[in-house]
């Protein structure tokens, strides 16, 4: 069962290996703090779509799944949406249009039709989680190296008298500008995804 778990995260991950999912990941990775925020949202979406297409999978005629996993995914969706409205007010406006766009994530209706679609409840919660995270993982670090690099800064989310950013020496009065850019987005997705296939091909060599 761990390898349910595992396997998003490294062997499958959803952005550097298998490739899905990169829309938000190019849009929302300017900041750090978008990134976990909507990770956050992904996560909870996966995990509840996941939990309901396993339970209704026997219920659900074959010629309308999709459909009804998109109703189902939506559902979710939705409660993320007033959530962050409610509590994150700041959060949802950084995000977008990209928090409703999470209805058709590649990611999550994938899953659902992937895996939940065929095996148990507690498969497909692992599953989510695995994905969810590694999907979350890479987002970040997407938006770190973007971030640091495209404006000097680290945005996380603000506690008290701190501001939630902070600032590199150096960088912050001079700043790669065009990480900040959809093409600094393609730059930092390109040589991670080189990178793991790079150390993907040494593990492979030295098995």
């Amino acid at each position: 069962m761990i390898k349910e778990f595992t396997k998003g995260i490294f062997r499958e991950n959803p952005i550097f290996v298998i490739l899905l999912g990169l829309c938000p990941v190019l849009g929302v990775s300017t900041k750090v703090v978008n990134s976990l925020g909507m990770g956050g949202g992904v996560i909870f979406v996966l995990v509840g779509a996941n939990v309901m297409v396993s339970l209704l999978r026997d219920f659900i005629p074959a010629k309308v799944r999709i459909p009804a996993y998109i109703v189902i995914i939506a559902s979710f969706v939705t409660i993320v949406e007033m959530v962050m409205q409610a509590f994150a007010p700041g959060l949802y406006d950084s995000l977008g249009v990209f928090v409703p766009l999470i209805v058709v994530n590649c990611v999550i209706l994938g899953r659902a039709e992937g895996f939940a679609n065929r095996n148990t409840v507690g498969a497909s919660i692992l599953d989510a989680l695995g994905m969810g995270i590694g999907f979350t993982l890479g987002l970040t670090l997407v938006a770190l190296i973007r971030e640091v690099l495209g404006a000097g800064t680290i945005t996380v989310f603000p506690i008290g008298s701190f501001s939630g950013v902070i600032e590199i020496p150096g960088l912050v009065d001079a700043p790669v500008r065009v990480f900040g850019l959809a093409a600094g987005a393609l730059l930092v997705v390109g040589y991670l995804k080189a990178l793991f296939n790079w150390m993907g091909q040494k593990k492979g060599a030295t098995k």
